[in-house]
């Protein structure tokens, strides 16, 4: 018995891989348990069309992202803090700050999870940061931090 491999399966294949398989363990394991499916001609043709499918919306995303970076790369973002009488900042620039102060300035939304600020940024000037967009894609944003 032929079978399309939905999933990978410890000893037998990866995922997509077709397997010559014993009827007993192709019908009661393997699609009993939905790890593969009888491996028609179009079952075959059905997979590799859904495979391409889903490459070319990932080239589509990547295309996104990468425009994306450009933009970032590109961008000032100013943040504004009341300063403490040594001239420092009260507290540390957070994560979710700057992703609020994108948004309001350049309508750009970043979840605060995906900004990496290596070390907390106390005190005024200009500070790199890396933004991860996804796909192996990171960006940096320049930040400007003024004083009041």
């Amino acid at each position: 018995m032929r079978v399309l491999l939905l999933k990978d399966v410890k000893g037998l294949g990866k995922t997509g891989e077709i397997k010559e398989v014993k009827d007993g363990y192709g019908k009661n394991f393997l699609l009993g348990k939905g790890l593969a499916k009888l491996a028609t001609n179009d079952v075959v043709r059905q997979y590799e069309a859904e495979q391409k499918k889903k490459a070319a919306e990932a080239e589509a995303e990547i295309e996104k992202l990468k425009a994306a970076d450009k933009i970032l790369s590109n961008i000032k973002l100013i943040i504004k803090r009341s300063l403490g009488a040594n001239g420092s900042l009260f507290g540390a620039i957070t994560k979710e700050e700057i992703a609020k102060e994108l948004e309001a300035q350049h309508k750009i939304e970043i979840d605060k999870k995906n900004i990496e600020i290596e070390l907390p940024i106390k005190s005024t000037g200009i500070f790199d940061i890396q933004i991860k967009l996804g796909h192996g894609i990171h960006s940096n944003l320049t930040i400007e931090i003024i004083g009041e």
